[in-house]
């Protein structure tokens, strides 16, 4: 069985980041292991929520397998929230990543703008994190920041292919680009490899919604194919299939929460298409 290292953070409550790569993976056939950088009690959609920094846990942990003989088939970050996390996850990519398949998704920014308590500072360090990556998983937002490109809410495949390009000249291989749409009724993820000039777009129904923490679902299950022996082109329309079924099951459910996703509903969903592909 493979095994993935996923290191981000977790809510005690709330669909995102390790509340949702843990049990998505899992549900792959695909052994999940986990460094929380933080604990907090709700994901930050809520209120006086508490927060735990992880950070000088984190090397202590590592430091731990290595003794152990502990070996990853996958290094696959998500959200980070300081400079001095992400140089730890730049050592990790270079010491427990070396030689596996290393996967970043930035997190740190959507709609145009950067999360609450980051700024530029933050967006230089993860251009170093991304350089270390195999494939990076950035939104539009991301990306524009990242590589210092127009930020644009119309755009054409040109703008999409330049910005694919413009994320893989950060040292990358393979670039998924998230939540891009040409029409109003479509959206899904456009796909770079710099190694063979291959591009490849896959699109899904675009719903009337957003949800909290379908970055997340789309970067772990993405992850868990890849495992799984697919393609990056092939892990990509998986994880835009089964993110897109994640919200129309949680749309239609009268009695759904508001704080994330009916992921859990979508899981045979999921095991579909990994059998389908």
């Amino acid at each position: 069985m493979k095994r993935i290292l996923t290191i981000q953070d977790i809510s005690c409550l709330g669909k995102c980041s390790l509340t949702v790569a843990l049990p998505v993976i899992s549900a792959m056939g695909v052994e999940a292991a986990i460094i929380p950088t933080a604990v907090l009690s709700t994901h930050t959609m809520f209120q006086n929520f508490t927060y735990r920094d992880l950070t000088n846990d984190i090397l202590p942990i590592v430091e731990h397998w290595k003794h152990e003989g502990m070996t990853f088939d996958a290094v696959y970050t998500g959200y980070l929230g300081s400079n001095e996390q992400v140089d730890i996850m730049i050592e990790i990519m270079n010491t427990l990543g070396a030689g596996r398949v290393k996967v970043v998704d930035p997190a740190m920014a959507d709609t145009g703008k950067l999360y609450p308590g980051f700024d530029m500072d933050f967006v230089k360090k993860c251009r170093e994190l991304c350089g270390c990556a195999d494939i990076v998983v950035p939104n539009i937002t991301e990306a524009s920041l990242l590589t210092g490109m127009d930020y644009k809410e119309t755009y054409d495949e040109a703008y999409i292919q330049a910005l694919l390009k413009a994320m893989a000249a950060l040292g990358a291989q393979k670039v998924v680009l998230t939540g891009v749409t040409y029409e109003s009724d479509k959206i899904g993820a456009a796909v770079y490899d710099s190694e063979t000039g291959a591009f490849f777009q896959h699109f899904t129904n675009r719903l009337p919604v957003a949800y909290h923490g379908t970055g997340d679902i789309y970067a772990s299950t993405l992850t868990g194919a890849l495992m799984r022996g697919f393609d990056v082109e092939q892990s990509a329309a998986i994880a835009a299939d089964f993110t897109a079924e994640t919200i129309r099951l949680t749309m239609e459910n009268p009695d759904r929460r508001t704080y994330g996703v009916d992921f859990e509903s979508a899981l045979p969903y999921l095991w579909k298409l990994l059998q389908e592909k």
